[in-house]
């Protein structure tokens, strides 16, 4: 079986950042509130002409630049996102058209914020069983575009933002060594946006009520959200054969300072092994992974042979770990 290795990252944050402060201009709330409870002091704001799509394309071409790859050498283009340009067809469409990489398949997995990891899942799958040699891998979010800015409760949590990874087969140690996805839907409901696909169609009540933003129960989605990162990053090391003290780096999804720092406890990783930019970023979903990726590569944190551990929780539920030899 052929294992795959991540030759290249990017990333981009939409330049407008909104602050506490801001926010406790908009809602109820203050910076003390917010900072004590997510560990969140911002996040970027994509601008009103600004779609997932966009932020996708800014960090893809950051991609190609940095690490000298030939757009023309990607054999398919896989987007996580929950926050499409538009129900179809396919926001991986409009990166490919920007890009002027005509011909290959390109498609969206919607698994919110655990999309990145099974974006890898896939592409791991299809350089496999096809004879693709090299695959863009996409996650990300334009979630202020279905916020309630009038929610307190949610409003606090969300940034925009998209990364990317550029994977291949591996020829030298460098690798994955284990990943492992899942999903339940009976718990669907404490996580979603109600209105917009066929269940609830576009209306006037369904504009009305705000059904078109994110509801949350957030107690509920904590409690899940902290079991289900534990057992998934400890299968994820299981199947890599390795143990927590192998790990340099924990990359956990950026939702919550509290789940981050109980699910690195639970895992038995020390703080320093902990990268986290929550309170730059808050919660970009499936572009949390990738960015943090990104960020740890351009600034120098990743070394080679370095064993990382990615972990995501998120709507649906789903979850997926990984765990990657740099």
């Amino acid at each position: 079986m052929k294992k795959i290795k991540i030759i290249g990252t990017g990333s981009y944050l939409p330049e407008k950042v909104l602050t506490n402060d801001d926010l406790a201009k908009i809602v109820d709330t203050s910076d003390e509130w917010i900072t004590q409870r997510t560990g969140i002091k911002e996040r970027h704001i994509a601008s009103s002409d600004q779609a997932t799509s966009d932020l996708g394309v800014i960090a893809a071409r950051r991609c190609f630049e940095t690490f000298d790859i030939d757009p023309k050498s990607i054999d398919c283009i896989i987007f996580g996102t929950v926050t499409p340009d538009k129900l179809f067809p396919s926001t991986s469409i409009y990166v490919q058209k920007a890009l002027n990489m005509p011909n290959i398949p390109v498609f969206d997995i919607s698994a919110a914020c655990s999309g990145f990891i099974y974006g890898l899942a896939v592409a791991n799958g299809l350089i496999n069983s096809t004879s693709m040699k090299r695959i863009l891998v996409l996650g990300g979010e334009t979630l202020s575009k279905v916020t309630n800015w009038s929610d307190r409760s949610t409003c606090v949590l969300f940034g925009d933002g998209v990364g990317c990874a550029v994977v291949e087969e591996s020829h030298d140690e460098s690798g994955l060594l284990s990943i492992y996805i899942g999903a339940d839907g009976n718990m669907e409901n404490l996580l979603h946006q109600p209105a917009g696909g066929s269940r609830n169609p576009a209306t006037f009540e369904t504009v009305e009520k705000k059904l078109h933003t994110i509801h949350m129960e957030g107690n509920e989605v904590y409690k899940h959200a902290v079991n289900t990162m534990q057992m998934a990053a400890e299968k994820a090391i299981s199947m890599a054969n390795i143990s927590s003290e192998d790990i340099k780096w924990f990359i956990p999804h950026q939702a919550n300072i509290r789940i981050i720092d109980t699910t690195a406890k639970y895992l038995k990783v020390p703080k320093e092994k902990v990268f986290v930019n929550i309170d730059k970023t808050a919660n970009t979903s499936a572009g949390s992974i990738p960015i943090a990726l990104d960020q740890m590569n351009r600034n120098g944190l990743l070394k080679k042979g370095d064993i990382i551990l990615i972990d995501a929780f998120g709507a649906g539920f789903t979850w997926g770990a990984s765990v990657i030899r740099w």
